[in-house]
């Protein structure tokens, strides 16, 4: 055993999947949840899991079971987002870490480890920055700290694409999910996240707008908790070196082998990658 690392079990059972609802300042918070066997609450810190846009916390579904054997793993869908109340306007990063804020005050959670995928990522270290003393670990994985350029690519044409009567944004949006399946994706895993960007309705694409907006120049230089950046071989591989040279405290690690929908497509690679940062 590593000096210093806590001891696994030999055999650890399965932990219990559960959802719920819980209240935050825009209404209700869906979050879904991997508890211990034991319990969980005092066996390691919670681990608070942040979705990329536009999907929901159900992108965590298959790492769940895996990150919450010694721990408890909340993986609330953002405001607006999966079975989540909407803000009554379009939110900043700002507002959706403060929602967040919210429910960590409802379950009384004095102190938690913040994971966050792509622009979940953002909200992950906003929180940690306005809340130092409640985040012990964070760990952003994909981060898409966007250029000038692609900045004014996103606004000239927003993604999710709105609906059309003809129906052609379907196939468009079909073709982008199918282009996941470079990474192992199933046909059914492709139309499951078409289904879940297509219920988040017109607003679906907030939670980017929201990302390419976070002044993350300023920001990021701010995070003072101990952080690891994660970078798969996905769209967003550059912007994460990028974002890696504004921590430069923060560890670099680097899964060529992982590509696109990275907690979908290699669970098991993520879970063990987070598991040793966040016991080390």
């Amino acid at each position: 055993m590593a000096k210093g690392r806590p001891e696994r079990p030999v055999t650890e059972r399965e932990p219990r999947i559960r959802r719920g609802y819980f209240e935050c300042r825009y209404g209700q918070l869906h979050v879904h949840t991997a508890i211990p066997s034991g319990g969980g609450f005092d066996e390691s810190t919670p681990l608070m899991c942040l979705h990329s846009s536009p999907l929901c916390g159900a992108a965590f579904s298959r790492v769940l079971p895996l990150l919450g054997r010694n721990r408890s793993v909340y993986a609330p869908d953002l405001p607006g987002f999966g079975a989540s109340d909407p803000p009554p306007m379009q939110p900043s990063i700002a507002d959706y870490a403060a929602a967040i804020a919210d429910f960590c005050d409802t379950m009384r959670l004095r102190q938690i480890d913040l994971l966050g995928y792509q622009s979940g990522s953002f909200v992950a270290a906003e929180l940690a920055i306005v809340r130092p003393d409640a985040v012990r670990r964070l760990i952003c994985v994909a981060v898409p700290f966007a250029t000038d350029a692609e900045r004014a690519a996103f606004r000239r044409a927003p993604w999710p694409l709105p609906p059309t009567e003809d129906g052609s944004f379907l196939a468009a949006e079909w073709e982008r999910s199918l282009r996941a399946r470079r990474s192992g994706l199933s046909v059914s895993d492709a139309a499951r996240d078409l289904a879940a960007k297509l219920a988040n309705g017109p607003h679906a694409w907030w939670g980017l707008e929201a990302a390419l907006d976070y002044p993350a120049r300023e920001r990021l230089p701010r995070v003072a908790r101990p952080t690891l950046i994660v970078r798969p071989r996905d769209d967003w591989a550059e912007a994460t070196l990028r974002a890696r040279e504004l921590m430069l405290d923060a560890r670099l690690a680097d899964l060529p082998e992982v590509g696109e929908e990275a907690f979908e497509s290699a669970p098991g690679r993520l879970a063990e990658v987070v598991r040793d940062f966040l016991d080390a």
